[in-house]
């Protein structure tokens, strides 16, 4: 088994290919406007029509499956945005140049927990350091820098 893709439902997705694309150098893959009556039996809600969006990490891995549903509307819930809400909280991305992304995540008014902290221990012989951000519809976006402790 492998991991295929994650989805992300979004309010507004120009908004959200701004942050994933434009900020966070992902490139779009595949779209497509879904509607009919396969995606509202998976779904399980009548007259579904959606705006689906692939994006994918410029190093390869996972896509990201963003998707706006045009009908029906969702709601936000706020209390999902905290760390321990239960269920899927983060997505994680490892990047070269975590200072120089923070500083540029900023500069583009992106909403931060912390700046980046250090893991006091290393896993494997491995340093982490990382922050958390949310993306424009309150989901927490990790960004990782991994080296080897000297």
């Amino acid at each position: 088994m492998r991991v295929n893709h994650l989805n992300i439902v979004v309010g507004d997705m120009e908004r959200s290919l701004a942050f994933y694309v434009g900020l966070l150098g992902m490139r779009v893959t595949f779209e497509v406007e879904l509607a009919g009556e396969w995606i509202e039996r998976v779904a399980g809600l009548e007259g579904v029509r959606a705006r689906c969006v692939f994006v994918q990490p410029s190093g390869g891995g996972a896509r990201f499956e963003l998707l706006q549903y045009l009908s029906p509307g969702g709601a936000a819930v706020p209390e999902d945005a905290l760390a321990n809400t239960l269920g899927l909280r983060h997505v994680a991305f490892e990047v070269d140049d975590l200072d120089g992304l923070y500083a540029r995540l900023v500069a583009a008014g992106v909403p931060f927990l912390s700046e980046p902290v250090t893991v006091p221990f290393p896993v494997a012989g491995v340093r982490k350091r990382l922050c958390y951000c949310h993306d424009p519809d309150g989901v927490i976006v990790e960004i990782a820098d991994y080296r080897p402790e000297r």
